[in-house]
């Protein structure tokens, strides 16, 4: 490490960092103090099976603090990190229990918490002890002045002096300790930062490999099946109705080298064959549409406003983008939505509201609809396949369908800095 990497960047880095600190220096301290009652009522309880119950709230209350720090650290320390796995919850109350209690990532939250919570202490008093001494050192000409009995100084770090040029030696000294404060503060952060790398972050290149291969494979199929859709269109859709019109013209210019010419047969002919040549254009329209609109090359509103005006059902759509998202991810959106949407009009009440925003990295979908409610990713279904397309983006779907509705269903995708 060199000697520039000891100082951060931008004064705005050093206010984030400071905030860091000032904001989870205690949090670790609430935190394993909530996790530790929770651990006793739930020890004390097993005998009942309902502390079976109490200990694995525990745990996902050790998740919930490690994603808080998390959030915090996309934020105040520019570190986005990847959420840990979801446990696989199969069947079953003891396949259930021992997902929860085996989960790793709260485990490995607990260490985080328990790890930090001195580190957390030590570094929230020493770096506020140190700031301190700095003002106040500072400061003290200008309070030497302002002192009814000169030379008995500040009743804190004993700092005094008899005369006003003693009071100058102070002052230098609190210059140097608040123009090396940034360091510190820096260093900090970054031990924290590593820290959050090893315990709160995801459990290790392994897992990461293993999610990439894995979305690879889905990104691999999907575009496969999506070659066979457009083949299977083609032959079945376009090239079908170009051969009957060709068969058509192929009729009529027989038709026309007869001697004998029906011309209302040629103009029954000329008249389907200029059918299939329109159905064969809107077929080819659609599917070039399916591939990609032509009105998301001008913004993800426009298209999505596109799409809503053309559905047969009612739909409002609101986009709240500071920036324009990358086209991948707004051809993923777009038909993410679009799929959404044609689920609300089957399901729903023949309305929604769709809402695409960008916060904080991450550009969100949001689809609502006041149906009956019910819904549920299940493998093979339409929402798992919005969920398949969303991972090899790193992306997230969530589904709160209660009984009764409204059904949310919101799709999280991470925008590159």
């Amino acid at each position: 490490m060199t000697l520039r990497h000891l100082w951060p960047a931008t004064a705005r880095q050093t206010l984030a960092e400071a905030t860091w600190l000032a904001t989870t220096g205690l949090l670790p301290l609430l935190s394993v103090l909530i996790l530790l009652a929770g651990t006793a009522l739930g020890l004390a309880l097993t005998p009942l099976l309902l502390g079976i119950g109490i200990l694995t709230t525990v745990l996902r209350l050790a998740k919930l603090f490690g994603a808080l720090h998390r959030r915090l650290a996309a934020k105040l320390l520019d570190l986005p990190l990847p959420p840990p796995p979801k446990p696989d919850l199969k069947p079953g109350l003891w396949n259930w229990l021992t997902a929860r209690l085996g989960d790793r990532a709260a485990w490995r939250s607990v260490a985080y918490l328990l790890v930090r919570l001195p580190a957390a202490l030590l570094a929230l008093l020493g770096a506020g002890a140190l700031g301190f001494y700095g003002l106040a050192s500072f400061t003290y000409p200008l309070t030497w002045l302002l002192e009814t009995r000169p030379g008995h100084g500040l009743p804190v770090f004993n700092v005094q002096s008899d005369n006003w040029i003693g009071s100058l030696v102070w002052c230098i000294s609190g210059i140097l300790i608040l123009a090396a404060w940034p360091a510190v503060i820096h260093l900090i952060a970054s031990a924290d930062r590593l820290l959050l790398r090893t315990l709160a972050a995801d459990p290790g290149l392994r897992e990461r490999v293993r999610f990439l291969e894995e979305t690879r494979a889905t990104a691999l199929d999907d575009a496969a099946e999506q070659l066979r859709r457009i083949e299977r269109d083609l032959h079945d859709g376009a090239q079908a109705q170009l051969v009957a019109m060709a068969m058509k013209l192929g009729l009529a210019k027989e038709e026309l080298a007869t001697d004998s010419v029906d011309l209302d047969q040629i103009r029954t002919l000329v008249d389907a064959a200029h059918s299939n040549a329109k159905q064969a254009l809107t077929e080819l329209r659609d599917l070039a549409r399916g591939i990609h609109p032509a009105a998301l090359d001008k913004g993800l509103g426009l298209a999505l406003s596109t799409l809503a005006s053309s559905a047969d059902f009612s739909a409002t759509v609101t986009v709240e983008l500071s920036r324009r998202p990358p086209p991948s991810l707004e051809t993923i959106v777009y038909f993410a939505a679009a799929e959404l949407m044609t689920n609300a009009s089957k399901h729903g009440t023949g309305r929604c509201t769709v809402l695409v925003e960008d916060r904080e990295a991450v550009l969100r979908l949001t689809v609502l609809d006041h149906g009956p409610g019910g819904a549920a990713i299940i493998p093979g279904g339409g929402l798992a396949g919005i969920a398949e397309r969303l991972r090899p983006a790193d992306g997230e779907l969530t589904v709160s369908s209660p009984d009764g509705g409204p059904t949310v269903v919101t799709a999280t995708l991470p925008l590159p800095r």
